[in-house]
């Protein structure tokens, strides 16, 4: 009995552990996340801008992006 209530504190103490490390994990993967939220905001923001500002611009980089993708997909 002595060696089934070891494993059962050995398994206790180690599922502890995993769940202390399984949430600090979670905590940080959070935490990036709000930073990466905040990063695509910011970007958005700045690219609403520049299209606002530079419309002609946006329009022949928009155009270009398009034309350069159909003919990379078209060559698979």
């Amino acid at each position: 009995m002595d060696t089934i209530d070891k494993a059962s504190n050995y398994a206790h103490e180690t599922f502890d552990k995993i769940a202390s490390a399984s949430s600090h994990a979670a905590e940080t993967f959070g935490e990036k996340g709000d930073d990466l939220i905040n990063a695509e905001q910011k970007m958005l923001k700045q690219c609403r801008s520049y299209v606002r500002d530079n419309p002609i611009t946006s329009l022949g980089i928009a155009a270009t992006a398009g034309f350069l993708l159909s003919k990379l997909l078209r060559l698979r």
